[in-house]
């Protein structure tokens, strides 16, 4: 009886163990985010930017100065100011300053110096902010998304790591695409606190989000995830998604390849 007993325990144990390895053998690009993993975003002028409303920065609190191509420093306000509280708008219908990647494209990947492609964007790799042609791999670029009001609400209470354009992000749709050519602000970290409608801008204007900033230095050392069900816009005037709704869903947060 001790030994079918013994024998009960040990097939027990081996199922157990089976099934442990089976469960951390899943695709790691299908593994969800966590609240604190960062999310990876693109901001452009519409939404941090010298002079900008409400918080109407200076050039050097942007780094506009030393604004280039491949740029990945830490926005200088943002640096001087971890842990503060600011408002940011996020643009107009049409005209969005956040931005959602859902993919990277395969030459993103073999540039280097990584074999991931949304780390070699954030390290400017060759093609990629650096080399002999910086913005070779940057043109046409497939599933950039930008956000409007529902899309915005969806990333509350989530960490996010954001590429700071000098210029305005140029999107084409059906496909969606992105040019993401032009010179670079840096990067800045924040967490999302709370998105509400604007009652202060035109008809068009997207929310108004509240964030906590966060060391982007430390952020971009983290593993990223992409906003992978972000809301993809039809056109560049529908939906006319300007209202932020009561409800909505869950992120669905995917490592970034």
């Amino acid at each position: 009886m001790k030994h079918m007993l013994s024998f009960s325990k040990s097939l027990l144990l081996a199922s157990g163990i089976i099934l442990f390895a089976s469960s951390c053998s899943d695709d790691d690009d299908t593994r969800p985010g966590t609240t604190n993993s960062p999310v990876f975003l693109i901001i452009d002028e519409e939404s941090i930017d010298n002079g900008n409303p409400p918080n109407n920065f200076t050039e050097t609190d942007v780094n506009d100065p030393i604004a280039a191509i491949g740029l990945r420093q830490q926005l200088a306000y943002f640096a001087a100011n971890i842990g503060d509280t600011i408002t940011l708008y996020t643009g107009d219908v049409g005209d969005e300053g956040w931005f959602a990647m859902k993919s990277v494209p395969s030459a993103w990947q073999s540039a280097g110096p990584t074999v991931n492609g949304t780390d070699n964007y954030i390290q400017a790799g060759p093609g990629l902010g650096s080399g002999t042609d910086p913005e070779d791999l940057l043109d046409n670029v497939l599933n950039v998304t930008p956000l409007r009001a529902t899309g915005l609400k969806m990333l509350t209470g989530k960490t996010v790591l954001a590429l700071v354009y000098d210029s305005d992000v140029s999107i084409n749709y059906s496909p969606l695409q992105a040019n993401l050519m032009g010179e670079n602000l840096g990067l800045v970290g924040f967490t999302v606190v709370d998105v509400t409608t604007r009652t202060d801008g035109s008809s068009s204007s997207l929310p108004r989000v509240r964030v906590k900033i966060e060391n982007a230095d430390n952020l971009k050392q983290e593993t990223i995830y992409f906003f992978s069900n972000a809301p993809v816009p039809t056109s560049s005037s529908e939906p006319d998604d300007v209202i932020v709704p009561a409800s909505v869903s869950e992120p669905v947060l995917l490592l970034a390849p």
